[in-house]
């Protein structure tokens, strides 16, 4: 297994190609982000965007440039290795994917027990303070059905805290939701990067990024293309 230093650099891609089996999806890429920062990737539909973070989370193998995340060396991660980096990853999709007949807590504890979680007592401290970062003290009872679209979505971003990742990858998060419940995920995500957790934002909504301004990314004509703040950044 690879060895994992300390290192405040979290991600970083350097004279990446982005590839879908034997479709060249982008070149010459090159990112670089610290713990505790929180950006934006944008870009239209096919632009790269979702191939960027399979990349990062190992979904896609990175066969050309270099690449690191949380210590791992992507040109040469084993598959065996793999579980281990994602545990260093908490993924937020913008259709939750929750188990719709187990509880909040119940699924939360799943997803504990898939990771290696066996003792209950370790567990419910665990789910109880996931619980009280995003708003959900009280919700851990209900069903996926009983709750709001966005009170779901912070089901899924405490599931992504559990194992105290170095990353979040968010994945179009509000895509599903209402604007002003919109704005309470970014809130929570922003909140989360302030403790030190690098946090990943793929987005359409425009109105969110003027709002909660924030280093931004863009996908654009196969590169990764850093946007100047005074820029106007098409997104459609």
């Amino acid at each position: 297994m690879q060895e994992i230093q300390p290192l405040n650099t979290i991600i970083e891609l350097i004279d990446c190609s982005i590839w879908q089996q034997d479709h060249l999806v982008m070149s010459n890429v090159n990112l670089k982000i610290d713990k505790g920062e929180f950006v934006y990737l944008v870009g239209v539909v096919g632009s790269g965007k979702t191939s960027i973070i399979k990349t990062i989370n190992g979904q896609l193998p990175l066969k050309d440039g270099s690449g690191r995340v949380a210590g791992y060396d992507l040109r040469k991660l084993k598959r065996r290795e793999i579980p281990y980096l994602r545990r260093k990853l908490g993924i937020v999709f913008q259709d939750f994917q929750l188990l719709t007949d187990r509880s909040v807590l119940d699924n939360l504890e799943f997803a504990l027990r898939a990771t290696g979680w066996n003792i209950k007592k370790d567990i419910d401290v665990r789910i109880s303070e996931v619980l009280e970062k995003t708003g959900l003290g009280l919700k851990g009872y209900k069903f996926p059905h009983q709750l709001s679209g966005g009170e779901q979505q912070r089901v899924v971003i405490a599931r992504s805290l559990l194992n105290d990742p170095d990353i979040i990858l968010a994945d179009e998060p509000t895509g599903n939701l209402d604007p002003d419940t919109s704005e309470g995920i970014i809130k929570l995500l922003i909140d989360i990067s302030r403790n030190g957790r690098a946090v990943i934002v793929a987005t359409h909504n425009y109105t969110l990024l003027k709002k909660f301004t924030a280093r931004t990314i863009k996908c654009e004509a196969e590169r990764l293309v850093e946007a100047k703040e005074e820029e106007e950044i098409e997104l459609i």
